[in-house]
Order: C-alpha cells, then sequence, then structure tokens
C-alpha cells in the first residue's frame, strides 16, 4: 500500500518594477505590526484525540473479540540489509482475563493461551510448551509476560482494558492528517502519534472506529527499521466456546522453562519503554 501526500508549491511572481529597499523593509514591518501573532500548533490535536479516543472505547466496550493480524517488520541481516519478516496471528479474547494467539510465521509457528489462572506458550513443530501461573486480569498478563519470557504482541496496546489511557500515558504527538478510501475496504481517518518513543500513523474506520492498519518505527533506532500492522476480520461480541482459552494437546507437550530466550537482553534486567518490545535482534 503506498499513500502519496502531495504538498502544494505556491509561487509568487515578481512585479515588473521592485520597490526600493527602505520601502520594502517599511512595508515588511507594518505586516508584522498589523497581524497577529499566529497561533502555535497544539501538539496534541483534538481531532486527532477524538479518532482515537473513539476507536479505544469501541474496542473496550466489546466483552469478547475475534481479530486476525498481519505484522510486517523489518530485521537487520548480518549483511546490514533490512529483511521483511511476518507473522499472522488469529485473536480471540475474553475480557477481563482469557486470551488466545494462534501464530503462524516466516519462522516456526506459536500458540498463545491464557484462562485467568495459567500462562501456555507453545510450539507445535517442537512439541514444546513453557507454562507459568498467571495474574487475573488480561493487562497484567500481557506485561508479565513480556517481562518475564520477551512474549509480545504487536496488537497489544488495542486489546488492553482502556487502549487510549495505554497510549496516552507515553504519548507527545498527535495529529490529525485525513481520510483515505483505500485501506481496509472502507473510509478511515489517518492520524499520525508518539507513543513510548514510537512514531504511529494509524489508519481507523471513519464508521465503525475499528483500527485496521498501523506503521510504525522507533524513533531512536538509526536504522528506522519498519513496522506495519494489519488488522482484519474483526467481530466484536461474538459467542465464544468456553473451551478456547487451553490446548490439552500444548498442556502434554514436552515442558521448558517459561523464561527469556536471551537472559543476558531481558527486559527484566534492563526494562525497555512500557507496553512496547524492544528493537528485533539481528537476523541472518
Amino acid at each position: 500500500m503506498l499513500l502519496v501526500l502531495a504538498l502544494g508549491v505556491v509561487l509568487v511572481a515578481p512585479s515588473a518594477q521592485a520597490k526600493p529597499a527602505t520601502a520594502k523593509k517599511k512595508v515588511k514591518a507594518a505586516a508584522v505590526e498589523g497581524s497577529p501573532a499566529p497561533e502555535a500548533t497544539p501538539s496534541l490535536e483534538p481531532k486527532a484525540i477524538e479518532v482515537l479516543k473513539a476507536a479505544s472505547n469501541r474496542l473496550a466496550a466489546a466483552r469478547t473479540l475475534k481479530f486476525n493480524a498481519v505484522h510486517f517488520y523489518e530485521s537487520s541481516s548480518r549483511h546490514g540489509h533490512p529483511l521483511a519478516f511476518t507473522t499472522k496471528s488469529e485473536v480471540t479474547l475474553q475480557r477481563p482475563d482469557k486470551l488466545r494467539v494462534i501464530m503462524s510465521a516466516d519462522g516456526p509457528a506459536s500458540e498463545f493461551y491464557y484462562d485467568g489462572k495459567k500462562m501456555m506458550a507453545y510450539a507445535p513443530a517442537e512439541n514444546l510448551v513453557a507454562i507459568a501461573d498467571a495474574p487475573g486480569t488480561l493487562d497484567a498478563a500481557l506485561e508479565q509476560a513480556y517481562h518475564s519470557a520477551a512474549i509480545y504482541f504487536p496488537f497489544a496496546d488495542w486489546i488492553v482494558t482502556d487502549p487510549y489511557k495505554e497510549m496516552s500515558d507515553g504519548m507527545k504527538l498527535a495529529y490529525y492528517i485525513g481520510q483515505s478510501k483505500v485501506v481496509g475496504g472502507t473510509t478511515t481517518d489517518m492520524v499520525a502519534y508518539i507513543d513510548h518513543g514510537v512514531f504511529i500513523q494509524a489508519w481507523i474506520g471513519a464508521d465503525d472506529k475499528l483500527p485496521r492498519l498501523l506503521h510504525a518505527t522507533y524513533i531512536e533506532d538509526p536504522e528506522r527499521l519498519r513496522h506495519t500492522l494489519v488488522l482484519s476480520d474483526w467481530q466484536l461480541d461474538p459467542a465464544v466456546p468456553a473451551d478456547s482459552f487451553t490446548s490439552a494437546k500444548a498442556a502434554s507437550a514436552n515442558p521448558m522453562p517459561f523464561a527469556h530466550p536471551h537472559p543476558e537482553t531481558s527486559p527484566a534486567a534492563e526494562p525497555a519503554a512500557k507496553g512496547k518490545p524492544s528493537k528485533p535482534h539481528q537476523t541472518n
């Protein structure tokens, strides 16, 4: 998807007979004195905040949610080129304490289950499972999964109890861009904002208030690697079977520790910005 924002350029032609320099100075000074001072552009534009709050409220009001998330992300190769990878997550959640994420990827597939008491991270190809006690809310479980085992979902900010609060706690800038009729097969409002050191451009349904596309870069990343998240197939308040948030097959797999795969770079040892993953590790 390519979005082109055209910038208008105004060309002013000089008059046939130029005014003396002193006259120009007087005219300029008079214009400055007679013109009101320009208003400063707010760092958090009301229109952008309105769009983000509406999306947050729509998702927070749903007791159950189902959607698909396709994540395109770049990672530096050993040769220095940015390589692009993808994951697809089939997400089911029930508030306040249940989540299932079935993930296929360019690399190994994985499954994640949280039932309000336990968390399971399952690798089907290897038949390995990591199981840990979990806190009683989805927000706390997502935080614990990240800090204890580096498990992070790029859509996490949109499934917590109050998505706007999660964003606004670290929001430094937000502005409205305009509308698009390309993304998600519907009309979307485009907003841009900075959240915990990440610059994000979001396309959010103008009518249904559902996020459809997010494009992000880490501001302090010198390589400016890009992350794009496509959200689709939204279902709000669908019926969800009670056994959706556990798996007998996963529970019977070979056990492994529920721990960070790279302890020397564990978020618990060196916390990253709240709610955001650290920069991806180098990949071949």
